[in-house]
């Protein structure tokens, strides 16, 4: 335990990230498999980060490796306004560009016991979240910034069942830290005149943190010395969060009314992965992959003070989703390969009037390239560079409301969106 804290303490203080894959997902838990866009990710197996993808894969490694990295994630979302009407506490301005550039670390190590059996542990954040508008921005009443975190540590086990079958196992202890910002400023529930009452704008922040555990399971089928077969699959794991609101603004009857502790439940999505490999020549590998997330786990997130009283509700109403990913390799020399890759993701949000000013998602494209180099020792250094196109996301999302507290106006627009990943990895047997 005290190994899982001091690690959840390093990443604390290295780790901001935004969402790579739809929804809040992260796709990076390795660069070695950016420069195909993820393709054959179940079925690769060629360094310690199988352990996350697919446990199974570990007994295709030598006895002992260890492999690490970070991808740097610099995303751009910009608002386009519509005809919004963000009633008593209206504001101009688009807010900016909702993007934060994030970071996302990974580490991973296994060891053979003897041929048939793996054991590895890995650590990563499979989930993370940053959006952040400037002021002045109209959707403020909503949202001013939502910052999602999680920390996964994953003890895992891999056991040959003879040459053409493995099988894999892990559990996961899991954190997730998130701190939620809007602005508030008029009437208050409670609060003598609160009807007519119009306080000054001011901040409110909702954090909210929890542990839990999963599990993630995983079979590789070396069909032929050309051709593997992988599967894997990660579950749901579901929180109960704690935490406080605080409101921090000149009004001290708004301040005191609107501070409180607070609580919420969440049920992350289990996800489901099929890929496979196949080499057509001494150059040439093609990749593939299909992955389905089940993101209505999440049909709505209800943030609950200590009285018992629901603060706000987010209608996310998410549906679930597919992600599609094709990629090749070309053996350019006996020391270098290059990497190739093409995804289709969808998004889990079904459409503008349940689309968040926090999570201003939509359908990808990701095309990707990089290369991996061998190096010295027989370790390995992976590059690789994607681009995401984000379809146009339109938004109405209506807040309004009859009673003064809770109306949060009506963001109706549209949002721009696009995204660099970049990174770096360095795998080792030892």
């Amino acid at each position: 335990m005290k190994y899982t804290k001091l690690a959840t303490a390093i990443a604390v203080g290295m780790v901001s990230t935004y969402a790579s894959a739809a929804g809040f997902q992260l796709l990076e838990q390795n660069v070695s498999g950016l420069g195909n866009a993820y393709a054959g990710s179940a079925a690769v197996a060629d360094n310690a980060s199988t352990i996350f993808f697919n446990p199974a894969g570990m007994t295709q490694l030598k006895d002992r490796e260890f492999s690490g990295g970070l991808a740097v994630i610099a995303p751009s979302f910009k608002f386009s306004d519509n005809g919004s009407s963000v009633g008593r506490l209206a504001g101009t301005g688009n807010g900016g560009d909702a993007g934060q550039t994030g970071y996302v670390p990974n580490a991973y190590m296994s060891w053979a016991i003897n041929k048939d059996l793996y054991v590895g542990a890995g650590f990563s954040a499979p989930f993370g979240l940053k959006t952040e508008y400037s002021s002045p921005w109209l959707g403020a009443a909503q949202a001013v910034s939502f910052d999602v975190k999680t920390y996964n540590f994953n003890p895992s086990v891999a056991y040959r069942v003879n040459d053409m079958v493995s099988v894999g196992a892990g559990v996961s202890w899991q954190r997730l830290e998130a701190v939620y910002k809007r602005v508030v400023g008029v009437g208050v529930a409670g609060v003598p005149g609160a009807a007519t009452a119009v306080f000054p704008a001011s901040p409110l922040t909702a954090s909210i943190s929890g542990e839990s555990t999963g599990w993630n399971a995983g079979v590789l089928f070396n069909v032929s010395p050309e051709t593997k077969v992988g599967a894997s699959y990660r579950s749901t794991v579901n929180y109960n969060l704690t935490g406080d609101i605080t409101v921090t603004g000149p009004s001290s009857v708004l301040n005191t009314a609107g501070t409180s502790g607070a609580k919420a439940s969440l049920t992350l999505p289990d996800t489901f992965i099929v890929s496979g490999t196949r080499q057509l020549s001494k150059q040439w590998e093609i990749l593939g992959d299909v992955a389905y997330t089940g993101w209505s786990s999440i049909p709505k997130l209800d943030l609950v003070r200590s009285s018992g009283v629901i603060a706000q509700t987010l209608d996310t109403d998410f549906r679930d989703t597919w992600r599609v990913a094709v990629g090749a390799n070309y053996r350019y020399s006996d020391a270098m390969v290059l990497k190739f890759g093409f995804a289709l993701d969808q998004t889990p949000v079904k459409g503008a009037s349940t689309r968040l000013v926090s999570l201003p998602d939509n359908d990808r494209t990701q095309i990707s390239t990089g290369a991996q180099w061998k190096l010295a020792n027989g370790s390995t250094l992976d590059l690789g560079l994607s681009y995401l196109f984000i379809d146009r996301a339109s938004i109405d999302n209506n807040q309004s409301s009859a009673t003064q507290a809770a109306n949060r106006g009506r963001v109706t627009g549209s949002y721009d969106g696009s995204a660099w990943i970049v990174g770096a990895q360095y795998s080792v047997p030892f």
